[in-house]
């Protein structure tokens, strides 16, 4: 579904990617995992065509897309939940859903667009009842859940997730990651940055280590976190 194949991206003059290459085929959950500074935002970054200085190629259904402008990568199906969640802090949590679908507006897909926000409050209740409340004044988690269902609004074949977990309460991180999984069972492939590497490699597929920018291992969840150099960097010595 998306391959990425000697990918390098600079900061000015400085290195953050490494030409690295990865592969996510569809219905997967793959994760990114890796310390900060690692690599892992830039490379969700690239994906969608956000970063100035970039050198290789990214490959969505066959078709090249990293010399396409960032809403043409929407529109073919990759959407981005940003690290930080960026919601529109002063708009109404339907106004922030409405601005997730707002490249099907042209398609004058109006009853689809409502049918989609029926199910994002179908998954996320909490955000039914505070319909009508500004994003600044939700507390983290809740801004977290729009973030999610306000990507969900551009109907993505592929979601890329920066940090979901970052700042939430211990329960609902795994909150998140429940909604995540029944997001992929849904049909929604999903490429998952994370830091917490518990979370990450419980509910990934496959998953890719990335270090200073360099992809240094990867494979199926179940035996990374087996791995002795997993366990001792990022699963604080034991996995259960």
């Amino acid at each position: 579904m998306l391959e990425i194949n000697n990918l390098s991206t600079w900061y000015g003059e400085a290195q953050a990617l490494h030409a690295i290459s990865l592969k996510i085929e569809r219905g997967e959950i793959v994760a990114l995992i890796g310390s900060n500074g690692a690599g892992k935002s830039t490379t969700l970054l690239s994906i969608m065509n956000l970063l100035s200085s970039i050198e290789g190629e990214i490959v969505f259904e066959g078709k090249r897309i990293d010399k396409i402008p960032a809403h043409e990568i929407v529109i073919r199906g990759l959407t981005l939940v940003p690290e930080g969640r960026r919601i529109f802090p002063n708009l109404t949590v339907k106004e922030n859903l409405e601005m997730g679908a707002y490249l099907r507006y042209k398609e004058k897909s109006l009853d689809t667009i409502k049918e989609d926000m029926n199910k994002v409050f179908a998954r996320f209740p909490r955000l039914k009842e505070r319909i009508n409340q500004l994003g600044y004044s939700m507390s983290g988690g809740e801004q977290q859940m729009l973030a999610i269902g306000r990507a969900l609004m551009s109907r993505p074949k592929l979601l890329l997730l920066d940090e979901p977990s970052l700042g939430l309460a211990p329960t609902l991180v795994w909150e998140v990651a429940d909604v995540l999984e029944e997001i992929n069972k849904g049909g929604t492939t999903i490429l998952l940055v994370e830091q917490n590497a518990l979370m990450a490699l419980s509910l990934a597929h496959r998953a890719y280590v990335l270090e200073n920018g360099i992809i240094k291992m990867e494979g199926k969840t179940s035996v990374l976190k087996d791995n002795p150099q997993i366990k001792s960097a990022y699963l604080g010595g034991s996995v259960s």
